[in-house]
């Protein structure tokens, strides 16, 4: 029984809908309070067991390389300020045990593409993908939820949350029958039904576990629109090879790669930050419109 110990994070991608701020900076940069969204990803990972972090990167992302890199002259200067508070929280923005790999997507060829470019790292492991603009609050983190019903039933799981009727259009959506409280097996999975078409409301969100068998099916994949490789189109062919499963996570999703989803996360998270939760309380309840 292998266990979940490698995460892939697709960050290759452009970030159009928060142009100009992501002409030159990653969207999984952007902050929510004082943590940019791939950190609050990196952390979910490591509380679900993960110690190898696989980010598939693209041109000027270099910044994600840097934020998890060791910052001398930085530290030094905090050191000899006396900022010791400042100094710890940068020295942990990963634990020790934690190791970073970065790989290249020269393309922007789809999220199956991206996941591809992650095969030789991988290897014959299971293996996590999270979506950093997928920003969930919950407790335990989703990602450890599915890491512990993957060593369970050792298949693979996919993250799923029911949406309105309308927003299937928006999303992956499965047809699944029900196995247990939250758990679906999946029968079938289609990108971006219309509602009237849509198999279920039941929507995959950006985490998944999946077994490596993934990456021999996604090199079969017809490439689409674009030349682009849709990971959906793995999945769906997995499912004859093997069981997959649906699994509505415990926890509050916040869609982060738009931006109404991106400010409520923001709202939301500085009124529980320790440090601001009150004041920014006081703020928004005397705030005139």
């Amino acid at each position: 029984m292998k266990k979940v110990t490698k995460a892939v994070f697709p960050v290759a991608g452009l970030g159009t809908r928060f142009l100009p701020v992501t002409k030159a900076s990653p969207k999984e940069m952007l902050p929510i309070v004082d943590k940019p969204l791939i950190q609050y990803a990196a952390e979910e990972a490591i509380a679900a067991g993960i110690d190898e972090l696989i980010f598939v990167t693209g041109r000027n992302k270099r910044s994600i390389e840097d934020h998890f890199d060791k910052a001398y002259e930085l530290e030094a200067e905090l050191q000899a300020d006396g900022k010791h508070d400042l100094l710890s929280v940068v020295q942990n923005v990963l634990p020790n045990r934690a190791s970073c790999v970065y790989i290249r997507q020269t393309e922007a060829l789809g999220l199956g593409h991206a996941v591809l470019r992650a095969k030789q790292v991988v290897g014959d492991d299971p293996f996590a993908v999270i979506l950093a603009d997928d920003l969930i609050r919950s407790e335990p983190g989703t990602l450890k939820q599915m890491v512990d019903l993957y060593q369970s039933c050792q298949c693979s799981v996919i993250g799923v949350q029911n949406v309105s009727r309308d927003e299937t259009q928006s999303y992956g959506i499965v047809k699944a029958k029900a196995q247990g409280p939250r758990i679906h097996i999946v029968e079938g999975i289609v990108e971006k039904p219309s509602p009237e078409n849509a198999p279920s409301t039941l929507a995959v969100v950006g985490r998944y576990i999946l077994t490596p068998r993934i990456f021999s099916l996604l090199e079969g994949v017809t490439p689409g629109t674009g030349g682009e490789i849709q990971l959906t189109d793995g999945i769906a062919a997995l499912l004859s090879h093997e069981k997959v499963l649906a699994y509505e996570f415990i926890g509050k999703r916040y869609d982060c790669g738009s931006k109404f989803g991106y400010l409520q996360a923001t709202v939301e998270y500085a009124l529980e930050h320790p440090e601001l939760k009150d004041k920014f309380h006081a703020y928004l309840k005397n705030l005139k419109f």
